[in-house]
């Protein structure tokens, strides 16, 4: 299993985010306390360094404020409900799959490209989400979504933000319903197979029998 670096007192909320994602069981993480972030609450990005080596060891660092700005306040990280809590991991996490899909020239131009355009932003958030989806984490998405939406002590300025970047809630209803109608039709083509798997047993089986007793 990839080296998993994990404060104490988001320990158990990482671990549940982790879990939607077997893929990262081997994928070095490092999840990091930080004031320095002034303008998200947490962050996904590569350790630079470690891009140069085999993708295997690849390092990556989510960036978490641990407390957020309210209007007249200041929330911590332990205050915030554990579901809107794996939700914000869920997501940071599904950045994490995009970089492991890319090459180290793809991220460097992926990081180009996010700190050039809003437009390009909006992409990689949403792709981050629909990872997030993939997983099965649209509760904790829609959660997230709505703690931020309906906070009233939090900025207008970011929830705008929010808004406008990452999908609404109504997005991942619709991505949900449409990977729902994917398993269905998935579940569809076993059974099809498998009447037809059946059908050619019976007939081998009605050969047989017709071969060893004929008349």
């Amino acid at each position: 299993m990839g080296f998993k670096v994990i404060p104490s007192p988001i320990k158990a909320q990482t671990w549940i985010a982790l879990s939607h994602y077997p893929e990262l069981n081997d994928t070095n993480i490092h999840f990091i306390f930080t004031r320095k972030l002034k303008h998200s609450v947490m962050a996904a990005r590569p350790v630079v360094g470690s891009l140069f080596k085999n993708r295997k060891k690849r390092v990556y660092q989510i960036l978490i404020n641990p407390v957020f700005k309210l209007e007249h306040s200041f929330e911590t990280m332990q205050q915030i409900p554990d579901k809107v809590l794996i939700g914000w991991i869920g997501h940071e996490l599904g950045h994490i799959m995009d970089y492991e899909g890319r090459s180290t020239w793809e991220i460097i131009g992926f990081g180009i490209s996010y700190w050039l355009s809003k437009k390009y932003i909006r992409k990689a958030e949403r792709v981050a989400d629909h990872f997030a989806v993939n997983r099965g984490m649209s509760d904790y998405l829609l959660a997230t979504k709505a703690f931020i939406l309906d906070h009233t002590e939090l900025p207008q300025v970011y929830k705008d933000k929010i808004a406008a970047l990452y999908l609404s809630p109504d997005d991942i209803m619709a991505l949900v319903a449409e990977l729902e109608k994917e398993d269905d039709a998935e579940k569809t083509e076993i059974l099809a197979d498998e009447t037809d798997t059946i059908r050619e047993v019976e007939t081998a089986l009605h050969e047989e029998r017709r071969q060893t007793h004929p008349g």
